[in-house]
């Protein structure tokens, strides 16, 4: 008997509900995923899924369904990932739709879980906040406040609250202490929405900091619907924190984590879990990006805790899976582990790590299928092809980076749209593939041969050996094949989203405590 190629609604739910390992992949681009999609649904574009997916699903015989919206991009999917070895590999049944239909919950936006979650956590908690007209008045009438920005550092530079100070999330707890040394100096902490300010507040309440908290109400949104300005490039940041405060900070961190049924590991389990076959283990280092380069576990990911707790479907993908957390000095994995708990998953903080254990250097690289054979030219034969005429520049890089800075008169390209994009692209004799690095560009190159039936190449190092080279770049929206849906434009980031987004994200923001209770399947719960 043939076994059956789809998974229905009703199977899903009842893993869901059963704690049972799943992932439920949405394959479409981020803006269609962010229109309409499952409460845990993880999105990973068939556009770039080898690149993604041995990191975000990282067991091979990991129950994997796939859906779109009718596209025919999960049945691509399936095969791609079939061939990577991927030996669970089914569709939803009816897609997106008959999930609709089935009468699954379906919800918009990106890192839902967290953003839900957050809400929640307000509701239980009564979290305190200030309106943004509030804290105005304090920092200008030079009161004894301290502003905190638990947003990435990026995003703190993009804009950010007059005198705000960064410090991203999962530092908080270490941080704040230092930062407002004085009791009676209030602490507000922000971010651009409501997500990571409720979770920030929250964590210096529960860490037990004697200091008056409150969380910037609807962040750098907030701020700009009262009116007021907001400051850009500013880099302000946290400091060196002293041994004492480490310890204070530690005891808070490991009190809040053990209420929150954290479990405890050490080295030797990391090891086995490693070497499990039969359940996914995720070994995640919530320190700072910089530490992490300094030195970290052999098989770690640079995941920072703040963000990690925002967004755990991206880096997670497989609920149910085992989260191990690390640092070196336990405030921060057992800060972040205590919301993780209360997110529903089975978390573990390692407790018995040595500065010989963080042995290895340098950035994070995400694992990828062996990459294929073809044929590369550097940026000077691109040149002088272009100069007699006849070829085609493909830039499959993120849309944003494209409109940035591209090679002149390279078009953007989505590779799961490449059939309708070489439609608008003038035939040419010979193509010319690249991306950022030339990764994504190199997956394309033999898809777009079938697709041509002539010579293609792929640009060594891509963009990137191009601006190396110092050649000349174009910008803005030059040459679309593909439509911008790489990206959902979140109304939360940048400095030009129309008010009428920003009001709309924050109102079902407010809608989520209610969406979870139709949905039922998520596990939460709020020490």
């Amino acid at each position: 008997m043939t076994q059956p190629t789809t998974r229905s609604f009703a199977d899903i739910r009842q893993a869901l509900l059963d704690k049972n390992e799943l992932a439920l992949v949405d394959v479409r681009e981020e803006a269609p995923f962010a229109e309409a999609h499952p409460l845990f649904a993880a999105n990973i574009p068939l556009s770039k899924i080898e690149l993604e997916v041995f990191s975000r699903i990282p067991r091979r015989d990991t129950a994997v369904t796939l859906y779109d919206n009718g596209e025919g991009l999960a049945q691509i999917a399936l095969e791609r990932l079939q061939a990577l070895g991927y030996s669970d590999v089914k569709l939803l049944e009816g897609g997106l739709q008959g999930w609709r239909d089935a009468g699954g919950e379906l919800f918009i936006d990106v890192n839902v879980p967290s953003k839900a979650f957050g809400e929640l956590v307000e509701h239980h908690r009564d979290t305190p906040s200030l309106a943004a007209e509030d804290v105005l008045q304090l920092i200008e009438s030079k009161a004894d406040v301290v502003v905190l920005d638990a947003r990435r550092y990026d995003e703190y530079q993009t804009m950010s609250i007059p005198s705000g100070i960064s410090v991203p999330g999962a530092e908080l707890v270490l941080r704040a202490r230092e930062l407002a040394p004085d009791p009676n100096t209030r602490i507000i902490v922000n971010c651009a929405g409501r997500t990571r300010s409720i979770i920030g507040t929250q964590s210096l309440v529960n860490a037990g900091l004697p200091n008056q908290i409150n969380a910037l109400r609807n962040g750098t949104i907030g701020w700009l619907l009262a009116g007021q300005t907001l400051d850009h490039g500013q880099a302000r940041r946290f400091a060196a924190v002293s041994e004492e405060t480490r310890e204070i900070a530690s005891a808070d961190a490991r009190r809040v984590a053990d209420k929150a049924q954290v479990k405890r590991a050490s080295r030797a389990n990391v090891h086995s879990w490693q070497a499990d076959a039969t359940r996914t283990t995720y070994l995640f280092d919530v320190r700072t990006p910089e530490e992490f380069a300094k030195g970290h576990l052999p098989g770690a990911r640079s995941t920072p805790g703040g963000q990690l707790v925002q967004e755990t479907d991206h880096f997670a993908s497989v609920r149910g899976a085992r989260l191990v957390l690390v640092d070196d000095d336990g405030v921060r994995a057992n800060m972040s582990a205590s919301w993780l708990a209360q997110l529903g998953w089975e978390v573990f903080v390692v407790d018995d790590l040595h500065a010989a254990d963080f042995s290895e250097q340098g950035d994070w690289n995400a694992p990828i299928p062996t990459p294929a054979q073809v044929e590369e030219i550097s940026p000077q034969t691109l040149v002088e092809w272009q100069a007699h005429g006849g070829v085609a520049v493909l830039d499959f890089t993120a849309s944003a980076n494209y409109v940035k800075q591209h090679i002149p008169g390279a078009w953007w390209t989505l590779r799961a749209q490449l059939k309708s994009a070489l439609e608008k692209i003038p035939a040419a004799e010979r193509y010319v593939l690249t991306c950022g690095s030339s990764k994504l560009a190199r997956l394309a190159v033999a898809e777009v041969e079938a697709l041509t039936g002539k010579p293609v190449f792929l640009l060594k190092d891509g963009t990137a050996s191009w601006i190396a080279a110092g050649l000349p770049l174009e910008t803005g929206e030059s040459q679309l094949a593909s439509p911008r849906i790489d990206r959902y434009r979140r109304p939360y980031e940048g400095t030009d989203a129309p008010r009428a987004a920003m009001q709309a994200y924050l109102d079902w923001e407010y809608g989520l405590v209610a969406q979870l209770a139709r949905d039922g399947t998520h596990g939460f719960y709020v020490i």
